[in-house]
């Protein structure tokens, strides 16, 4: 028996004729609104019914700081390898093709170098959607590559940070990144070349035990979660009941950890702001 029958004008839709609506077409913030992607793609992947900020990628905020788009890629071949053999589930490698084949990304970060309201900047951008944007060598190879690029050529570096923190299959290696990056980030300031940190959501672990938390300026967009360990196991752990928006950018900031927090619209601006008050240049429009 057809579902739905309008006898008046003899039409008859059975269900399995039923046109569904495309996937894609719709996003829901957690929030309940619910915007349509293509006026979230023009308003930076930012609800305008409550502001609410998707998680976007490196392509995304290459887009953003670029000018024109127009930027030359560093370092971009650079892939894991597996000097552990380690295996969970499935072997790491097989673990690291299958995100390179779903993400169309080599690795968890991408660096570039191009201009951004008019003059050269070195960009690291890391991507939560490669194995949750973990800190494996080849993270911290390209992030350590992308600020000698910045020294050698006397240019101001932004770290665009998104990450669950050290990538497990690569233990110790992974947690050598921290030391590594943190190191080529105290060559550049002895080099006396700008660094700003912006911290999206989220930014945990050795993230932000290391390069994130290191910027001349700190930054963060809103409501991105910006820890070590996050609420969960902080609770767990104490045992006690967490303050409400706990480890939100907000609270950071609240609590001296953050210089400020941008909409994505004005992060832009606000870096190259910034940039040329470190190097003490005339502010760019």
């Amino acid at each position: 028996m057809a579902w739905f029958k309008r006898t008046d004008k003899g039409i008859q839709t059975p269900t399995e004729h039923k046109k569904d609506t495309p996937k894609g077409l719709w996003y829901k913030t957690p929030s309940g609104k619910v915007i349509d992607t293509e006026e979230l793609k023009e308003n930076l992947y930012v609800s305008p019914e409550d502001g609410y900020h998707v998680r976007i990628g490196s392509k995304q905020y290459f887009e953003l700081f670029f000018d024109d788009n127009k930027f030359t890629e560093l370092d971009e071949n650079l892939t894991s390898k597996d000097p552990l053999k380690f295996e969970d589930t499935k072997k790491y490698p097989e673990r690291v093709k299958a995100a390179q084949k779903k993400t169309g990304l080599k690795d968890a970060v991408r660096t570039a170098v191009g201009k951004s309201n008019g003059k050269d900047l070195v960009i690291a951008s890391m991507d939560f959607a490669f194995i949750g944007g973990s800190m494996g060598s080849v993270v911290g190879e390209k992030i350590a590559r992308a600020i000698d690029y910045a020294i050698k050529n006397k240019l101001p570096f932004l770290m665009v940070s998104k990450s669950g923190g050290a990538r497990m299959m690569e233990a110790s290696l992974s947690l050598m990144q921290l030391v590594k990056t943190s190191a080529k980030l105290a060559q550049l300031a002895e080099a006396q070349l700008p660094y700003i940190s912006l911290c999206t959501d989220p930014t945990t672990g050795g993230t932000t035990a290391s390069f994130a938390m290191l910027g001349d300026i700190n930054i963060a967009e809103p409501n991105a979660l910006v820890a070590f360990a996050g609420p969960r196991v902080v609770k767990d752990t104490t045992g006690k009941e967490l303050p409400e928006g706990f480890q939100r950018s907000e609270f950071v900031l609240e609590h001296g950890f953050l210089d400020a927090i941008y909409e994505r619209k004005e992060l832009k601006k606000q870096v190259n702001l910034y940039i040329d008050l470190i190097q003490n240049q005339p502010v760019r429009a």
